[in-house]
């Protein structure tokens, strides 16, 4: 596993129960939280679990097969 800056938007809406929260790079990567820290908290590791699960579902779909892997930066 690789270490990577990557900057993302995090969305939060403040509702009855506490916050909802979203990162509206990553579908998928959303939580909610009693408050804004925890919600914070509880988004860092859901994108965390987005990217394991997106890269062992890439691992799953290339096996068998000759591939090539290689780091990438992205600037947007």
């Amino acid at each position: 596993m690789f270490v990577v800056d990557l900057q993302c938007t995090a969305v939060f809406r403040r509702v009855p129960e506490g916050y909802i929260a979203f990162i509206e790079e990553f579908p998928g990567a959303n939580t909610q939280g009693a408050s804004l820290e925890e919600a914070r908290t509880n988004l860092r590791e859901a994108i965390a679990l987005v990217i394991e699960a997106n890269r062992e579902m890439a691992r799953e779909d290339a096996s068998g097969g000759a591939v090539i892997r290689e780091p990438i930066t992205v600037t947007a």
